[in-house]
């Protein structure tokens, strides 16, 4: 693939991300679109790197990675305790998230 390509996915994953988050109305459908817009950014870097030839932006996706991973483990743990508290994942229940 191109670098053209690579990026005109990347924009088209991270557009449908950010159209995810807005649309649905539950806590695991928009932390799913969250990821993809992280992971469509990602993919935009390689892209741009790969087109100027540089090597060194893989090594910062691979960070970038794997803080993702640490973040998807923290986010579903706050979307069970949420859910746990309010028995249910819809934003427009969780309106007064006091105790």
């Amino acid at each position: 693939m191109t670098t053209a390509a690579v990026v005109g996915l990347s924009v088209l994953l991270f557009v449908l991300g950010v159209i995810g988050f807005f649309i649905k109305r539950d806590l695991l459908t928009q932390f799913m679109a969250i990821e993809i817009m992280l992971n469509a950014a990602n993919l935009a870097v390689l892209g741009l790197s790969r087109g100027a030839d540089r090597a060194h932006a893989q090594v910062l996706v691979f960070f970038i990675l794997t803080v993702a991973a640490a973040e998807a483990a923290v986010g579903l743990a706050i979307v069970l305790l949420v859910f746990r508290r309010k028995k249910s994942i819809k934003t427009e229940d969780l309106g007064n998230l006091k105790g």
